[in-house]
């Protein structure tokens, strides 16, 4: 296999405590996955003093997010592949209609009610609150940046051929 470029930096063990001359050898994988553990981790917790989970913020968000009504089985189509495993949008849906949050309407649609649409607002002004945790010394500048790499590692990926 040649290098995609004209130089190859060779690949680390990740190390936590690297020093910022040799991050360009860390591994990717590590750094990307401590990351989002770390995030979920933090945004989960705040989530659950409150009594809601993420995944129930993604369906009400799913549920408000456009200008037709979804269905259940367009939700769970749309978000299975956030979630932890193939049941647990369904089982969020059912939470849901059973906390007052979601009704189904004539046409079998779901739709927010207005203690839904409220909790929606919550959480959105407590996602706020977080992300300004995670990006507190980060421009928006940066941030682009760093999405921009990620993305074209994900590109490369399975331009590739990843799995």
């Amino acid at each position: 296999m040649r290098p995609l470029t004209d130089t190859t930096t060779d690949q680390a063990p990740a190390d936590p405590a690297a020093a910022e001359d040799a991050l360009a050898t860390q591994p990717i994988g590590y750094w990307s996955g401590l990351a989002h553990a770390a995030v979920t981790r933090h945004l989960r917790d705040a989530m659950a003093r409150i009594d809601v989970t993420q995944p129930q913020y993604w369906v009400l968000n799913r549920v408000n997010g456009g200008p037709v009504a979804v269905s259940r089985e367009e939700v769970v189509i749309q978000l299975t592949p956030l979630a932890h495993g193939p049941d647990e949008i369904a089982r969020v849906i059912d939470q849901l209609l059973h906390r007052g949050w979601l009704r189904i309407d004539a046409g079998q649609r779901l739709r927010l009610t207005d203690a839904g649409e409220a909790a929606r607002v919550r959480l959105r002004e407590l996602v706020t609150e977080l992300r300004a945790v995670v990006h507190k010394g980060i421009s928006d500048e940066e941030y682009v940046a760093a999405l921009k790499v990620l993305r074209r590692m994900v590109a490369n990926v399975e331009d590739h051929g990843g799995s």
